[in-house]
């Protein structure tokens, strides 16, 4: 494909297009974290406890998790830029709706459910726009720098920027701000073009849809149930298994009977992209586990007020705003796979440095220096498993694979706050916050092992 426009670094048409789509991933990283800082003042005003807080926040992810993938489908049929502005608009709605939520139920309702379902269908043209928009490969590792740094630091700065608002207005602050975000991208969007039509007659997977979002929140729920009833974790995770398990069989009956399932099987034979999709999970699993983690225990066990919570984060945020906008250099200094494995060396280190610091001192500060090393591995990492995955597949198979990648980030989003917030929930010490940590580590071991295992250069990536 010949350069368009936009791919020329330093045009105006290039700030044009990526200050929207950068500020769409920032406001949806920032709010899969902003309410890690809003703990106990949701849970007074809403006369709620920490589980359900905990449970609104999961459900977000996992929403975004479970429709992710029929979002990015949606895209080839009604356009790219027409499902990124629905997707802004059912977001602004659930903002608001959230804002003046006067009980948990319409909380779940406005943040975890229609700002969910907004972030599914906005985020897939966020990355497919890039990928097609920007063909040269050094403008295209550039394009996802800019996006992933500020999804990034979306992620890490939502405690800080939380715990401002949150003390000094009110929680229900935090979501007008987020509703006045969307309606500032809404008025930037109209610069960007789709470079592909749409086609209206393309065919939708309606049942591949269903059991792929039953699927992983069966499987979520179940991870969730593991402080209440162990065996209702264990039949929920088997029930989500068995009915994925389900679903990929349903893709390979339609494939065999000449039919568009919602995901081609040929997404599943890329070695380098698969490898990638682990190390996405992986990386997104830490790094909101580790929001939630230490945010809860700062403010339940040590009793800190929001704005303390989000001081201690500014660290995090300054590593991945480091890292995250030195990416484009990196890349051309060193392969993808080794800015990969050191990314998940530096978030390991991190974590254990958070485990031996915070153990031994009483002090906020203890946190900053493990919480520096974990951002600044996130952000060294992010872009260039994004860029892995997206450029693994051609033009036609763009909109397939951004739904499956950010499904894929979303689930590790939900799994991180389900995973280690349960550990930590279930005990509110300082030996569940040690457990909790120690299991994002054990995680980002096999984030590792998976980069390791990355094609080098010039390696074949298609499994046989």
């Amino acid at each position: 494909m010949a350069e368009t426009p936009a791919s020329k670094p330093g045009s105006r048409s290039t700030r044009g297009v990526l200050v929207p789509l950068a500020l769409a991933q920032f406001i949806c990283s920032f709010a899969g974290s902003n309410m890690n800082v809003m703990i106990n003042d949701i849970s007074e005003d809403l006369d709620t406890t920490v589980q359900g807080v905990q449970i609104a926040i999961t459900i977000f992810l996992l929403v975004m998790a479970a429709l992710m993938i029929p979002g990015g489908k949606l895209t080839e049929r009604y356009g790219r830029k027409q499902c990124f502005l629905a997707g802004l608009a059912v977001y602004g709605i659930g903002a608001l709706l959230s804002a003046a939520a006067p009980g948990l139920g319409v909380l779940i309702l406005g943040n975890s459910i229609l700002e969910g379902i907004g972030v599914a269908l906005l985020i897939p043209p966020v990355y497919i726009l890039t990928t097609l928009l920007f063909t040269e490969t050094t403008s295209r590792a550039r394009a996802f720098g800019a996006v992933m740094a500020l999804g990034g630091i979306g992620a890490a700065a939502g405690p800080l920027i939380g715990g401002l608002i949150t003390s000094a207005v009110s929680w229900r602050a935090a979501f007008v701000f987020q509703a006045l975000v969307i309606a500032l991208i809404i008025m930037l969007s109209r610069r960007i073009k789709d470079p592909l039509p749409p086609d209206p007659t393309r065919p939708f997977d309606t049942g591949g849809a269903v059991l792929s979002a039953v699927g992983l929140i069966l499987l979520v729920m179940g991870i969730l149930a593991a402080d209440d009833n162990l065996w209702l974790m264990v039949a929920l995770i088997v029930l989500g298994a068995l009915v994925l398990l389900w679903f990929f069989l349903s893709v390979r009956a339609k494939e065999r009977a000449g039919k568009e399932p919602l995901l081609s099987s040929g997404l599943f034979r890329n070695r380098t992209s698969n490898l990638g999709l682990v190390t996405q999970n992986v990386q997104w699993t830490v790094l909101m586990g580790t929001s939630f983690v230490v945010a809860a225990y700062l403010q339940v066990v040590r009793g800190y007020d929001a704005i303390q919570t989000g001081v201690v984060f500014t660290a995090a945020t300054l590593g991945l705003l480091v890292s995250s906008l030195g990416a484009a250099r990196l890349a051309k200094r060193r392969a993808q796979r080794t800015l990969i494995m050191a990314g998940f060396v530096l978030a390991i280190a991190g974590v254990v440095v958070l485990l031996a610091m915070v153990s031994g001192s009483p002090n906020a500060w203890a946190f900053a220096p493990g919480l520096l090393l974990i951002g600044l591995g996130l952000g060294v990492m992010l872009t260039p498993s994004v860029n892995v995955v997206q450029s693994s597949f051609p033009e036609a198979q763009q909109g397939e694979i951004s739904g499956l990648s950010r499904s894929v980030s979303n689930l590790g989003s939900s799994l991180g706050t389900a995973v280690a917030g349960t550990i930590l929930v279930a005990g509110l010490t300082t030996r569940a916050y040690a457990a909790a940590m120690i299991t994002l580590a054990v995680l980002a071991l096999i984030g590792l092992a998976a980069a390791v295992f990355l094609p080098r250069d010039g390696e074949s990536s298609t499994l046989p």
